[in-house]
């Protein structure tokens, strides 16, 4: 018997329309042609009553709102048991403030992302008597929510934006600022990576085998911002790999053995959203299933 992941989120920060984006994607999305998407988040359980939260969104109360798994339960009594962070970027933080309100729950990061937490006071309206912070080590197994494990493992990426010093910006850093995470219930596994600069071989090696795998879906081409004028940073700049070209997520994933490929995190920009496209169905018959908000998967 396996677990069940949701998907609460499918796009990169900013989301699908973005506020101030007049692209073709966000015209589309804001006439109801194609569907809006939220910032990227990922809901798990291993038995339908306790739910894990992977990053939390600045969209995390339409989120909650749409999804009545993670409904109230009783008058304050809610399934959701633990938050954990990826990385310390604005679109998977800055949710935690709407989860201020006196709701116990476990608080999942490494000591690096606790640290740009503790760096921020607003982050101190998470009344630390109620929501507890427990420091994860890399490469070491936890219960994230009742019979599921997880274990955290760098992956190539950059700090968050508002750290950045100067031009130049090490993208492909390997460390606490950016991880994976493996979940299991000890017969099915999935990883959520929704940031990632490269496939290295060892990450291809741990990712060999699994039975779904939640992937960075940011760009289709590394110079799509460009392309659409919408902006000058290239996705390896940003720190995520594309999913088209040589150097792309479809042909680095081609000859792993994965059960299911799901992008998530994709920029307004990324032609894949748009089901009638090329790019989508290029996706698609590499393999790969198109993410979006509400989608859940057995796994």
């Amino acid at each position: 018997m396996g677990f069940r992941a949701h998907i609460l989120g499918a796009a990169a920060g900013g989301g699908l329309p973005q506020w101030n984006c007049g692209c073709l994607n966000c015209n589309l999305a804001r006439s109801g042609e194609i569907p809006h998407q939220t910032q990227s988040s990922l809901a798990v359980t291993a038995n339908g009553s306790d739910w894990a939260i992977l990053n939390a969104s600045p969209d995390i109360r339409m989120q909650l709102q749409q999804t009545p798994c993670l409904h109230p339960t009783g008058l304050r009594e809610m399934p959701l048991r633990s938050v954990l962070l990826t990385n310390g970027d604005i679109d998977h933080v800055a949710g935690l403030l709407t989860l201020r309100e006196l709701q116990p729950f476990i608080l999942f990061a490494t000591a690096e992302i606790h640290q740009v937490l503790a760096d921020s006071p607003i982050f101190s309206a998470l009344d630390p008597s109620v929501v507890k912070r427990e420091t994860i080590i890399t490469g070491l197994s936890f219960e994230i929510v009742k019979g599921l494990e997880a274990t955290l493992f760098p992956v190539p990426g950059k700090v968050p934006l508002y750290m950045e010093e100067g031009e130049k910006v090490q993208t492909d850093l390997m460390g606490e600022q950016t991880v994976g995470v493996e979940l299991t219930n000890g017969r099915s596994t999935a990883f959520y990576i929704p940031g990632c600069a490269k496939l290295t071989e060892s990450l291809a090696k741990r990712l060999n085998g699994a039975d779904c795998v939640f992937f960075d879906g940011t760009l289709w081409r590394d110079d799509e911002m460009a392309l659409a004028k919408v902006g000058k940073k290239t996705g390896m700049r940003m720190g995520h790999m594309s999913m088209s070209g040589d150097n792309g997520s479809i042909k680095a994933f081609s000859n792993l053995d994965v059960g299911r490929k799901i992008y998530v995190h994709m920029n307004n920009t990324n032609p894949v959203l748009r089901p009638d496209s090329y790019e989508r169905s290029a996706a698609e018959a590499s393999g790969w299933t198109i993410g979006q908000d509400g989608m859940e998967i057995k796994i």
